[in-house]
């Protein structure tokens, strides 16, 4: 189209869509497993790492495998999440998912530590939302460890009870890359967990 503006000519251009086909987001693909699903970055792959008890699912970025999920499922004599306590305490509870601390020994400060500290963890965020009828905690926590990988790592991890089972949906990415765009394939992917 051509429209004539103050003697002046501006054209504007239209892009159409030739095939009728409305365009789909092709960023997630969904994946459907026992009792639950979510949204899978399409770039990121099956891996065969078995990093928790009860782990059902685990996937990471074909080109980091620091940025990963993973979905564990366990038996649980819970009826609601809200039985575990807050999402602090219920925290506490699953600390395992941070990983064990595997150095026991005197440490100078360093890198911003104190004495004897090689890590920490902290809450960043924390919401109950109900989907569904359904309470979930919903936790965002940011690892440090004291050799400075990645800068820390920024973990989200989604939670609920359904049916004698605990369900987590545990996502991450290190800190670097979260700022890189790694936070949008994260966020989508623990905000996107849902359990039948």
């Amino acid at each position: 189209m051509i429209y004539a503006l103050n003697s002046e000519v501006v054209c504007v251009f239209i892009a159409a869509n030739v095939f009728g086909k409305p365009k789909k987001n092709t960023d997630f693909m969904t994946y459907n497993g026992e009792g639950f699903k979510l949204s899978i970055p399409a770039k990121w792959n099956p891996s065969k790492e078995v990093e928790y008890p009860g782990q059902v699912l685990r996937y990471e970025d074909n080109f980091d495998t620091t940025s990963n999920l993973a979905v564990i499922v366990t038996p649980t004599n819970k009826k609601s999440i809200t039985d575990y306590g807050s999402p602090d305490e219920f925290l506490s509870q699953v600390n395992y998912l941070f990983g064990k601390q595997a150095f026991f020994g005197k440490t100078a400060s360093e890198g911003g530590f104190d004495e004897d500290t090689v890590a920490t963890a902290n809450i960043l965020e924390t919401s109950t939302p109900v989907v569904d009828g359904k309470q979930y905690y919903y936790l965002s926590v940011l690892t440090r460890t004291a050799d400075g990988d990645e800068g820390g790592k920024h973990q989200l991890i989604t939670a609920t009870v359904s049916d004698g089972k605990l369900y987590i949906c545990k996502a991450q990415a290190g800190d670097k890359r979260w700022f890189k765009g790694a936070r949008k394939y994260v966020e989508t992917a623990a905000s996107s967990f849902n359990v039948a």
